[in-house]
């Protein structure tokens, strides 16, 4: 039987590319909502409930297009 190959090279490290967040449109309810919720979810480090909203408002309504 032979000896595994072994490298002694680091790992490869992929970049985080993180999108901006979506800013809420001026006078839709349902963006200002989200946005505060967002806050006060990031105000306590809830950042999965901050990472929900950011898809929301990015879809709410299909991202008022």
């Amino acid at each position: 039987m032979t000896e595994p190959t072994r490298y002694s090279t680091p790992p490869v490290e992929l970049p985080l590319c993180l999108a901006p967040e979506p800013a809420p449109v001026d006078g839709c309810a349902g963006c200002a909502e989200l946005a505060d919720v967002r806050d006060r979810a990031r105000a306590v480090g809830d950042m999965t409930t901050v990472s929900d909203c950011n898809v929301y408002m990015r879809r709410h309504p299909e991202g008022h297009q």
